[in-house]
């Protein structure tokens, strides 16, 4: 794909969807770090029904970290692998509070480091808390790079690259949640929507499929 193809591609995403921002329910940069943990092989639908109870009672590291591992499983029990996540949740707290003064930091090797936390959920976290340019590819970013051949990779990793190095400069900061968004709404996994996808004309999924 050229690059001024690319660039019509997120101009396009970019009029349809001027503010594109994650669909996680959060207060605070620390309960985003927490629902992104949370959401690892989940919908984001099933981690805010769960987080809806678990921040009433904890609005912050300080009072999440004093729950019981019983209790926290108990508020997130209906999401995938809730008993890990409730461990990694409880010591990721611990260590926010006591060891950053319940802020969450702004350093990717920081947060890597953190229980539950890879590199996914750190680009998460520097691009919509600290607006770094940073692309957390997911399964639908990975699906629709590799299908519209925007940033063709066989790993996440080298997806992640090709996007970082390819995008335009000036969509680099809402490159994730367009593509996100795009990928969760109308280039589905089965079917993909494209008599209403607004970039059918410059994707090239469709001139693949006539090969």
């Amino acid at each position: 794909m050229n690059s001024q193809k690319r660039f019509k591609i997120f101009e396009t995403l970019s009029n349809v969807t001027p503010n594109p921002s994650t669909e996680l329910i959060y207060q605070n940069p620390f309960q985003l770090l927490i629902a992104v943990i949370l959401s690892a092989q989940t919908t984001d639908k099933s981690v805010n029904k769960a987080t809806l109870l678990l921040f009433n009672l904890a609005p912050n590291a300080e009072k999440l970290s004093q729950l019981t591992l019983s209790y926290i499983e108990s508020c997130i029990k209906t999401i995938g692998l809730y008993k890990t996540k409730a461990k990694n949740i409880l010591e990721t707290s611990r260590i926010i509070h006591t060891q950053y003064q319940g802020s969450v930091p702004q350093d990717r090797l920081v947060l890597e480091a953190l229980p539950g936390v890879g590199r996914k959920t750190a680009n998460v976290i520097l691009n919509t808390i600290f607006n770094e340019p940073a692309i957390a590819v997911d399964t639908h970013i990975f699906r629709i790079a590799n299908r519209m051949n925007l940033a063709p990779g066989e790993t996440v990793l080298q997806v992640e690259k090709k996007l970082m190095k390819s995008t335009p400069p000036q969509f680099l900061k809402s490159a994730h949640h367009l593509l996100i968004l795009h990928g969760r709404y109308t280039c589905t996994a089965r079917q993909p929507k494209c008599a209403n996808c607004v970039i059918y004309d410059l994707c090239e999924y469709k001139k693949k499929s006539l090969i």
